[in-house]
């Protein structure tokens, strides 16, 4: 029996995908084939991910594909959607629970139109809850760890563990699941009553001020790079004369020197030679070393 055939035991045929462009799945919009790209629900996510270890299949967990550059080689593994197949919400009282593949967006929508307040900040990041749980996202001084109350965790042994916040050690762009390997299944976020004119007011507010400042007309992962201790990494890249300043068509954003974009016809191979360009210069002039918040698949 062939993986696929075992895959299908658990899959259906339309959860399955083989060879898939992961172009298709990420928001930089390059990068080569998957060999498997599967859509589990949560039943049946434990016996997919357990079989892969099985077989000694390397796995790669993605929601929206909004922190991923995948080479121009693809994966010779089996890319993971928590997506679609993921997504439930509800609201009770305060409390919001949501499966990791609903969309930040469609998060904050929701605790909006609930009148509840603590989500607000999270409308414009373009990632799932999942994946923003476990790389405790945020933005305009709002964390997952501010709202966050548990999580549900599949652990690499298997087993689905209930997390409250405090144990998932949520920290800058990082968190214990990150660390491990575990995988965010659910989060429930503990958000407060609020008047829902004021909530929609500051969504506005922000989505303004991401219109004006951050270049969401061009396919990118949103900030390259995490802020360095004690500096802002669209200045110093700035500060080092690279605003525009292009591989083939990856470009450091000339609206927001905190983004590398791709300008129509970019590869992952450009954009990662534009990357290590821009922490090598940014090195050489400040001696402040950039860290990617965007993770690698595949061989660069």
């Amino acid at each position: 029996m062939t993986f696929r055939d075992e895959l299908l035991q658990i899959l259906t045929e339309d959860q399955l995908l083989c060879q898939e462009p992961m172009s298709r799945h990420t928001t930089f919009r390059v990068g080569g084939p998957a060999a498997y790209y599967l859509r589990p629900n949560q039943e049946q996510l434990p016996g997919v991910t357990a079989l892969c270890r099985a077989r000694g299949i390397p796995v790669q967990i993605t929601g929206n594909g909004s922190n991923l550059l995948v080479s121009d080689q693809g994966f010779a593994g089996a890319v993971v959607e928590i997506g679609q197949q993921l997504s439930a919400l509800r609201v009770e009282g305060t409390r919001m629970t949501v499966q990791a593949g609903a969309s930040l967006a469609r998060a904050a929508a929701a605790a909006y139109r609930a009148s509840l307040k603590g989500l607000a900040f999270a409308a414009g990041i373009p990632g799932t809850v999942g994946g923003a749980v476990a790389m405790n996202a945020g933005a305009y001084g709002g964390e997952m760890k501010d709202v966050l109350e548990s999580a549900l965790v599949l652990m690499p042994d298997g087993v689905l563990v209930s997390c409250p916040a405090q144990r998932l050690a949520l920290s800058y762009r990082s968190s214990m699941v990150q660390k491990n390997g575990g995988i965010v299944v659910e989060a429930v976020f503990s958000l407060k009553p609020g008047d829902q004119e004021e909530i929609g007011g500051r969504m506005e507010e922000l989505r303004q001020k991401r219109l004006e400042k951050q270049p969401l007309e061009y396919p990118s992962a949103g900030s390259t790079f995490k802020r360095p201790e004690g500096y802002f990494a669209g200045k110093l890249i700035q500060d080092a004369g690279l605003q525009g300043f292009c591989v083939g068509d990856a470009q450091v954003s000339e609206k927001h020197c905190g983004f590398i974009i791709n300008r129509g016809a970019a590869t992952a191979a450009e954009i990662w030679q534009l990357i290590q360009k821009v922490r090598d210069t940014v090195y050489d002039r400040f001696g402040v070393l950039l860290e990617p918040e965007v993770k690698l698949l595949g061989e660069f």
